[in-house]
Formats: structure tokens, C-alpha cells, sequence
């Protein structure tokens, strides 16, 4: 979309303000947003001013460095249903919107209060400004502006499906909030776990420390249960699984969008039934309605929903497997209680034809008979249906059950299959195997993420610890293949 090159920030001027407000107001920034925005005045502050890049969650955005004047980054690729939120701000009866588009279909940006369906306070109309880096200020006045700390979501509205517009910054009123600092610790190592120092950057907004107490507790009652003779001749291979259905489906993700039910696209959820956006680790355990067996996984897993001809086909099942691709499976542990993370990228949006990696494929016989006019799908046998697996990483940290991204705090295995060096510790390999009931035609699938390529999925992981702890004992420790009850 953007052809037109980037103008460059006028010399000793905001571009120079960005590396002095790196070390003097880097708080402010990473807490609200507020910056210094004149070099020539470097103790000054705009009132209220609100970089639209320091938002605290976003779907859809990404950032660029920007031609305005003022230089520093914008955000940009925003299209309908697309939106920003801004923890912590203070607003006024006058706001403002720096905009830029080469749009001629337009739109608005509406803010809200609270979530993407709040209250609507003010919107912006987007219109034709000659580029994706002429800038426009566009003002809008709020009756009845809300008082103290507030949560604001900027949310995009446009007729065309495609980007229509850039942002630059707010100015929310002429009132400066005072910035906070989000709540950081020191990593601790787990007691039995092999030491490890945690990656840089991994305290702070986002990364999620596990609990040394629970943790330790749940490693001693690990490592004091006895394992189960083996019995049957098994095979050796390191696995267990859980048998689940789909139990029901909205838009809502409890770890990408905490607390912000609908923020999400919609999803397929399995395992724990009341997962929904204010899901957490408690309520899980509480909980002990699943559409999974074994009933001991209270855990919640979830995947984009697939449509065919514009209705949802959700999988007749999917097996969610345990195992381990190591090649030493003695030193696997379980996933401490409330674990999280994600496979897969819901913004990759990239053809995928036939060779290509992270495949939709048939199974049955039959196999694949053609793909879908976009060659993004295969078109299967009527013997045959669609079929997907996703794969996690099988190596932790050993310190937090999260991370910014949800993907930062687990890794591969190194070149010699151990987890080493950042990632140290060894979990199960988790795997998702999802069978659809259909065969599909040359029209293809979309996901409710868009493209085949956007699959991903989700885990939230609240197993009883002796139910896990004792599959992953038996099963993968052992190296023998056992079944949805733990047995061989």
C-alpha cells in the first residue's frame, strides 16, 4: 500500500527529541504516552499528547517511522475493525487526532470507552488528505468527558475492507496524566529447575512470573510420584493426549485481550466451557465442565474458526497431544498451573500453495484431489477431509507462564535436541491434530484470522497436578505411548 517514501524529520528536531525523551521520559512514554515534542524546548510538554504507538494492546496496527513534522513513529495499516487501546489517560471536552490517508473511501476513528463497544465519546472523520504522510489534525468535542484514570479503545470504521488511514498522535484535552511504571520483578529460578537467567527485556508489562512457592510445590509432588510399571509392551514412544470436541464459540481471547470481551476475531473453543475473556488460571481450575477427556484437564485450547461459503465449520474433533520430540525425554516436567502461549500467527497473511509450509492437508483415503481456485486450499477426496496440526515449542525458561507476545518465554530445542541456554527447561510437546468434517471444493476456506496462513492456536493450561503429573511421568519420561486415561 505504501509506495510513497517516508519525508524525512527536519533536522535537530523531533528526531533529535526522541532520543533525549529515550532516557529522560522513557517512563512516560512506556506508561502513557506522553512525550516531549519540541527539541527547541526540551522541558516542555504538549498537554495531554498521546503517541498513538504507545498503546497497551492493539489488533490490526503496525508501526513505521512517520514524515510528520514531528517524526518519531506512527501507526499505520489500520482498517474497519481494527483498533487501539490506551490504558491509564485522563480526557478533556477537546480532543484531537493527527491523521494522514490516501483513502478515497474514507471512514472514521471512534473512541470508547473502556472496550471496543463502550461508550462512544468522540469520532474523526477520515477523508482524502493527498498521502500516507500528509498530515491533517482533526478536532472533535466530547460533552460529558469522563474524570480520573480511564481505559480509552480508538476503534476504525471504514466501508472498504483495505487500510484507510495512518495515526500519528491524540491530544486528549489538555490534561497530563502522571505516568506509572508497570509493576516489575526479578526473575526467580524455580528450585529444581536448572538455573537459567532470564532473556533480556523480560520483566515488565506483559511477562508473567510463576509463583516460586506453587511452583516448588508442584515439582516436589512431581518428583515424589512413583512411576507405573510398564505393562503390555507399549510403544516406546513418549505421548499421551486429551480427546476434545469443540464446546462453544466467541470473540474473545483471555491471552491476547484479558478482560476485553468481542476484541477478538472468532474462535473455536475446546476443553473448558465458560472460557471466555475474563477467563484466568482460578477460574479454570474452578470449573470442571469440559468438552475434553480426560475430565482431569480443566485447560482451555482454541483455534481461529474455519468458514466454508460463509458458515462455520467447526472440527468433529481434535485431538490434543502431549509428547515429546527431545532427544533425552528424563528431565521433561510438567507446565506449571495457569501456563500459557501461542503457535501460529494470526497476522501472517501470505499465500499457500501447494509445498509451501504450515499446510492445510486430507486425510483419509483419497488424499488431496486439487486445491481451490486461489491455490490457498486443498480439495480433498470425498473419502478424504480437511485436516491441520499445529505444533508448540517443547523448551521454557523456567520463569515466567507468559510473555509479551506469548511466544517469547518457550523455544526449540537446540541443534543436539536438549533445551539449553535461554530455554532450559523441558515441557511436553503439545500438538493440536484438527479434523474437519468436510471435503471442500474449489472455493475454498477462510478463517475467521483470514488466510490459511494465519492459523494459530491457544493453550491455557489448568490441569489437576497429579492427573498431569502423573501422564507426564509415566508417559513421557518412560518414552511409552499411552491413551486419553494415562494408561498404556
Amino acid at each position: 500500500m505504501r509506495t510513497e517514501p517516508l519525508h524525512a524529520p527536519p533536522r535537530n528536531h523531533r528526531a533529535r527529541t526522541r532520543v533525549i525523551a529515550a532516557s529522560a521520559v522513557a517512563v512516560a512514554l512506556g506508561a502513557s504516552g506522553f512525550y516531549i515534542a519540541n527539541a527547541d524546548a526540551a522541558e516542555t510538554v504538549v498537554p495531554g499528547r498521546l503517541q498513538a504507538e504507545a498503546y497497551s494492546a492493539q489488533s490490526g496496527a503496525q508501526t513505521e517511522n512517520t514524515g510528520d513534522a514531528d517524526g518519531g513513529k506512527n501507526v499505520g495499516w489500520l482498517a474497519s475493525g481494527d483498533w487501539l487501546r490506551y490504558d491509564n489517560v485522563t480526557i478533556g471536552a477537546t480532543v484531537e487526532a493527527r491523521i494522514a490517508s490516501d483513502s478515497t473511501a474514507g471512514g472514521t476513528i471512534e473512541l470508547r470507552l473502556g472496550t471496543t463497544t463502550g461508550t462512544l465519546l468522540a469520532s474523526f472523520p477520515v477523508t482524502k488528505t493527498g498521502g500516507w504522510q500528509k498530515w491533517d489534525t482533526k478536532t472533535a468535542t466530547i460533552k460529558t468527558p469522563p474524570t480520573g484514570s480511564q481505559t480509552l479503545v480508538a476503534v476504525m470504521k471504514s466501508p472498504q475492507k483495505s487500510d484507510f488511514v495512518n495515526l500519528n498522535w491524540f491530544t486528549l484535552g489538555g490534561t497530563t496524566a502522571t505516568p506509572t511504571t508497570p509493576a516489575t520483578t526479578s526473575p526467580t529460578t524455580p528450585a529444581t529447575t536448572p538455573a537459567t537467567v532470564a532473556p533480556t527485556g523480560s520483566t515488565g508489562a506483559g511477562w508473567v512470573d510463576v509463583d516460586p512457592a506453587k511452583w516448588a510445590a508442584q515439582l516436589a509432588e512431581f518428583n515424589a510420584m512413583a512411576f507405573r510399571p510398564i505393562t503390555n509392551n507399549p510403544v516406546r514412544v513418549a505421548e499421551f493426549n486429551a480427546a476434545c470436541t469443540v464446546s462453544h464459540s466467541k470473540t474473545d481471547d483471555p491471552i491476547v485481550f484479558p478482560n476485553l470481551p468481542g476484541a477478538s476475531h472468532m474462535h473455536s473453543f475446546l476443553g473448558n466451557d465458560i472460557t471466555d475473556a475474563a477467563t484466568t488460571t482460578d477460574t479454570l481450575l474452578k470449573n470442571t465442565g469440559s468438552s475434553c477427556k480426560p475430565l482431569d484437564d480443566h485447560s482451555a485450547y482454541w483455534i481461529p474458526t474455519l468458514y466454508e461459503n460463509g458458515q462455520a465449520v467447526e472440527p468433529h474433533g481434535v485431538t490434543v497431544y502431549y509428547g515429546s520430540r527431545l532427544a533425552d525425554t528424563t528431565k521433561t516436567v510438567p507446565f506449571p498451573q495457569g501456563f500459557r502461549m501461542i503457535v501460529g500467527d494470526a497476522k501472517r497473511q501470505v499465500d499457500t500453495p501447494k509445498g509451501a509450509p504450515g499446510q492445510f492437508w486430507c486425510a483419509g483415503a483419497g488424499g488431496e484431489i486439487g486445491r481451490s481456485a486461489d491455490g490457498n486450499w486443498p480439495v480433498c477426496a470425498k473419502t478424504a477431509e480437511l485436516t491441520f496440526q499445529l505444533t508448540f515449542p517443547d523448551c521454557w525458561d523456567g520463569v515466567h507462564l507468559d510473555s509479551p507476545d506469548h511466544k517469547s518465554h518457550v523455544g526449540p530445542a537446540d541443534g543436539s535436541g536438549k533445551c539449553s541456554g535461554k530455554y532450559p527447561v523441558a515441557i511436553p510437546s503439545l500438538s493440536f491434530v484438527i479434523g474437519y468434517p468436510t471435503s471442500g471444493t474449489t472455493a475454498g476456506f477462510k478463517l475467521a484470522s483470514g488466510n490459511a496462513s494465519s492459523m494459530h492456536g491457544d493453550a491455557f493450561f489448568a490441569w489437576e497436578n497429579a492427573a498431569l503429573g502423573h501422564r507426564v511421568k509415566d508417559c513421557i519420561v518412560q518414552k511409552a505411548k499411552c491413551n486419553t486415561d494415562g494408561t498404556f
